[in-house]
């Protein structure tokens, strides 16, 4: 199910693992200070890479 739904979406983000984090958020927030993530319709915190 979350692999079909990974290939799904939009082509946002290249990297496959990212995409399927995506696709597993499921209600939950997804910590990233990846600028592409929040292109997608989840929910996000933005974190400070290197910290």
């Amino acid at each position: 199910m979350h692999a079909e739904q990974a290939g799904s979406l939009p082509k946002h983000h290249t990297d496959p693992f990212d995409r399927m984090l995506v696709a597993q958020v499921e209600g939950l927030t997804l910590v990233t200070a990846d600028a592409n993530i929040p292109r997608y319709a989840v929910r996000t915190l933005a974190a400070r890479a290197g910290a």
